[in-house]
């Protein structure tokens, strides 16, 4: 196995790929990147098993061959070779070469038959989306999953194609993004699959080409989306995402408009003063005055006030601080559409003219 490849060729792949690659593995051979070099391309894979990518990049492959590297490894040694360096990549006696002017590096390595096989079963289901419509439906939804829930299904994002219509929700049970837009072409078919956690914020590294179109394939237990150059896999999570659709059929208090930015300073001010675990805040909405006040156990004081429209029943509600400001940072529009259940179990949060994205917070005791 021989081949002779440009640092700028080799470099941005191999970072994509280490990427999926866990730190501590309980399979040394995981910790590896495979290598594949035949015809006229290299391809190189990484997984953890539940996440895989694979790259390839068309190159002229001087002996064909195949073998698995240390990942880190060998990625710290291309990061750190000089900008637009050839890199000679030789395996000779079961031991890698990586030559490079002046410089030489030996890795050992370990049989490419060794590395384990990403099972897919059969991805009958297709659909095309544009990368930038579809990084845009992540961003505003991710930073909603939750972590290491004991509750598995709330640790992804649940991707639901209805047809020619596309939802994307994600909740960690204490607040609830929604964004929903419509595909180009119709699919003829209804799906709803959950990507774990990882496979999501992975993907959305990936996706920075916004003229792309995504070719997305998956299956009861497996996704595979085309990226370019690039194929990304990820085993789905295995369960029912929760109905969440009885949160909108509730009364609710008369909207309330507000200026975004003003609100989302006032907020990151007295959030200064919040417990540092539990950030919370509360809002006292009265006639056409919003009131942001927080304490916390040493008992410093926080207060804001902003003009707004607002004539009705006077509102007391508390929140987390942080989650209202990740809902704040995620519109777009210059007012923000507040809309609180009358019984203030949930707060509904909402571009004033775009009814694609929903943010759903629900409140807390202080």
């Amino acid at each position: 196995m021989k081949f002779i490849i440009n640092r700028e060729e080799i470099l941005p792949v191999l970072q994509q790929i280490v990427s999926v690659i866990e730190k501590r593995q309980t399979m040394p051979i995981l910790s590896n990147v495979l290598i594949v070099a035949k015809e006229q391309a290299l391809y190189l894979t990484g997984t953890d098993l539940e996440v895989q990518i694979i790259a390839n990049i068309k190159l002229d492959i001087e002996i064909a061959g195949s073998i698995t590297v240390p990942a880190r490894k060998f990625l710290d040694i291309c990061r750190l070779l000089p900008q637009d360096a050839a890199i000679k990549f030789e395996l000779q006696n079961n031991k890698v070469k990586v030559t490079s002017n002046k410089s030489k590096f030996t890795l050992n390595c370990l049989p490419a038959d060794n590395y384990p096989e990403f099972s897919e079963s059969n991805l009958d289901n297709v659909l095309s989306i544009n990368s930038g419509k579809f990084k845009k439906a992540l961003d505003k939804t991710l930073f909603c999953m939750a972590n290491q829930d004991v509750r598995y299904y709330l640790n992804g994002l649940l991707l639901n194609i209805s047809n020619s219509k596309l939802k994307l929700v994600a909740s960690d049970g204490h607040r609830l993004s929604i964004y929903e837009d419509t595909l180009k072409e119709a699919t003829g078919f209804e799906s709803r699959i959950i990507i774990p956690r990882k496979g999501i914020h992975e993907l959305n590294k990936l996706l920075d080409d916004s003229e792309l179109d995504l070719k997305i394939e998956f299956s009861t237990n497996n996704v595979r989306i085309h990226i370019n150059n690039i194929i990304f896999s990820a085993k789905l999570v295995d369960s029912k995402y929760p109905d969440f659709s009885n949160i909108f059929k509730q009364d609710f208090f008369p909207p309330i408009q507000i200026p975004r930015l003003p609100l989302k300073d006032a907020l990151t001010r007295v959030s200064i003063l919040t417990n540092e675990k539990l950030k919370g805040i509360t809002l006292n909405i009265g006639n056409n005055s919003l009131k942001i006040s927080s304490h916390n156990l040493e008992h410093d004081e926080a207060e804001e006030e902003i003009s707004i429209d607002y004539v009705g029943e006077p509102i007391s509600i508390a929140f987390n601080a942080q989650y209202l400001l990740d809902a704040f940072s995620n519109l777009d529009s210059e007012l923000a559409l507040l809309t609180i259940a009358s019984n203030l179990t949930s707060c509904f949060i909402d571009e004033l003219n775009d009814s694609m994205y929903k943010f759903i917070v629900m409140p807390m005791r202080l």
